[in-house]
């Protein structure tokens, strides 16, 4: 019999487009998914890796688990410091909520949250103003505990860059 993890993973299969690359991302990139305690609901590893806290692997929020997921595989295949910068975040955060919205009808599934994540996912990723507003949205659904004030607004390059320059290079 196949554990909840599993299921889980085979469940991506049937989640739609982005739930089929993200599993075929899993596999190809020998990607071990696996529950450990953390702060987080999920998080990726220097080590390629994905974990998840064990408040989603009751299975009574599978569908917020593998948005989870999906947000995760987002940084692996975003690279170090992209992930590491917010707008690796917002571009993470979004891909998270409207693969969740398109399999539930809502972005998040309390009403308070769901504005917030609303407001997240209409912002530029590129645009500096957004990035900053993003990073606010992102302690107010997360709370302060979540340090996206610590992170470079661009990736680490790009945004030594904008600030020799004043322009964002591509």
């Amino acid at each position: 019999m196949k554990n909840w993890l599993e299921q889980l993973l085979e469940h991506l299969e049937s989640s739609g487009e982005v739930g089929q690359a993200t599993r075929q991302f899993l596999r190809e990139r020998n990607v071990t998914v696996r529950v450990r305690s953390q702060p987080t609901g999920a998080r990726w590893t220097l080590f390629g890796n994905i974990e998840i806290s064990p408040a989603y692997s009751d299975g009574k929020d599978d569908d917020y688990a593998l948005s989870l997921i999906v947000h995760e595989a987002r940084h692996l295949r975003q690279g170090f410091l992209t992930a590491l910068s917010v707008h690796g975040e917002l571009d993470a955060w979004q891909i998270q909520f409207v693969f969740l919205k398109a399999l539930t009808g809502n972005y998040y599934p309390a009403s308070k949250l769901d504005g917030i994540v609303e407001e997240l996912v209409n912002l530029n990723p590129t645009d500096r103003v957004d990035l900053l507003r993003a990073g606010g949205l992102m302690q107010s659904f997360s709370g302060k505990k979540y340090r996206i004030d610590l992170l470079p607004l661009y990736p680490l390059g790009k945004e030594i860059a904008f600030r020799l320059s004043g322009q964002l290079m591509q």
